[in-house]
């Protein structure tokens, strides 16, 4: 296993009342200095801001950063490259503190290619431990009787200039999580559950690359069942086109139309601008889309019919082991007062009904990432598949 941190000498937020301004980045020079700074600390914070509500293609449009005594905000829209900081996130010397820190990290890594080790998360510490409440706003409230204003959560953060609000809002995100970092470890330790934390924060800085969904648009919409295969068709080709759309007017697909409004379309397939207007389309709509809507619908009419993926079915006795497994893990995990997965990620628990281990040595084999959970539970999982 590896080696865990020493224990910090404790971080004490100051109140927010007497925050001193938070330091703006949005320059080379700023950059490079900022990078001097953060590689001289043992621990940090970290958070980003993206605009995944406002962009077809999502980007990271903010970076947060605190380390005691001060607040700090990257702007990447303003930087030609966050370079300088790719040692910072890759040193094993520093620990990076991230509040639910899958979302970053995919993000830091897709738009910026960097590396990481050393994670803590807040989120994940506070699932090991069986909070129920497990926003950052809960936990801060909890430890330090403080509430977050979170009304900006989804402010387009890739506007500028940003607004005052924004900046402190922005700060905040990092500004308590050294402090709230050090009382979920003493948690921990506690409850005997640091290690079991430990191993999942370990397991975040090999950031997986996004699984694609193998079904086509149409397939992943809610009520598509119930359409008949040429509805299908119509529902494949209004898809299609609300994605050139949402590409060519860089928007999100759900601002562009609905899933539930082109269901909709596709179930009336409706043949003129009137009755396409009938379906609930609002005049913006209808003016910017209402003419190639109908265009999509009179292709789907002779386009050949569309047919579902085909999902490869698991054997029977894969079902079977994973079924033992599921039920052993959540009354495991109710032991505990965790959710299942704390005990055993869902990943490790197919890969372990596929695989059918016989021995601790196959079972390390499937789960090399996970030596404390192999340790504490791998003859459990062994009793479950059957081996004496």
């Amino acid at each position: 296993m590896a080696k865990t941190p020493p224990s910090w000498k404790k971080f004490a937020p100051m109140p927010e009342d007497s925050l001193p301004a938070p330091h703006l980045i949005s320059t080379v020079s700023g950059l490079k200095a900022l990078a001097q700074t953060l590689q001289k600390q043992p621990r940090l914070a970290v958070d980003t801001e993206a605009n995944s509500l406002y962009a077809y293609r999502e980007r990271v449009c903010l970076l947060q950063f605190s380390i005691p005594g001060a607040d700090y905000l990257v702007d990447p829209l303003a930087l030609p490259t966050l370079e300088p900081l790719d040692p910072v996130f890759a040193s094993p010397e520093i620990e990076k503190v991230f509040h639910a820190a899958d979302y970053d990290l995919y993000g830091l890594s897709r738009s910026f290619n960097f590396r990481f080790a050393n994670l803590y998360d807040t989120m994940l510490a506070a699932r090991t431990l069986g909070h129920e409440a497990l926003g950052l706003n809960a936990l801060v409230l909890r430890y330090f009787g403080i509430e977050l204003d979170k009304r900006f959560q989804k402010a387009n953060w890739g506007m500028r200039p940003l607004t005052p609000d924004l900046i402190d809002y922005a700060r905040l995100d990092t500004h308590y999580l050294l402090a709230l970092r050090d009382r979920l470890e003493e948690d921990l330790r506690l409850a005997e559950r640091w290690e079991l934390a430990w191993e999942d924060f370990q397991r975040l800085c090999q950031v997986p690359l996004p699984t694609s969904d193998p079904r086509e648009r149409w397939e992943r919409i809610s009520g598509q069942r119930d359409l008949t295969p040429r509805q299908r068709t119509t529902l494949h080709e209004l898809c299609l086109y609300r994605e050139r759309m949402a590409e060519r007017l860089d928007r999100p697909l759900f601002k562009v139309l609905s899933d539930e409004i082109l269901l909709e379309i596709a179930r009336v397939s409706p043949e003129t601008l009137p009755a396409l207007q009938e379906v609930g389309l609002s005049e913006r709509q209808m003016n910017r889309l209402g003419r190639g809507l109908l265009e999509a619908i009179h292709r789907s009419q002779t386009a050949p019919i569309v047919r579902p993926t085909l999902a490869e079915r698991p054997s029977e006795s894969f079902l079977q082991r994973l079924q033992k497994l599921k039920a052993w893990r959540k009354e495991t995990a109710k032991a505990l007062g965790v959710e299942s997965d704390v005990i055993l990620p869902r990943a490790s628990l197919h890969a372990i009904a596929a695989e059918n281990p016989r021995s601790l040595a196959a079972l390390e084999k499937i789960m090399p990432d996970l030596p404390w959970r192999r340790e504490k539970y791998g003859l459990e999982i062994l009793h479950v598949l059957g081996v004496k």
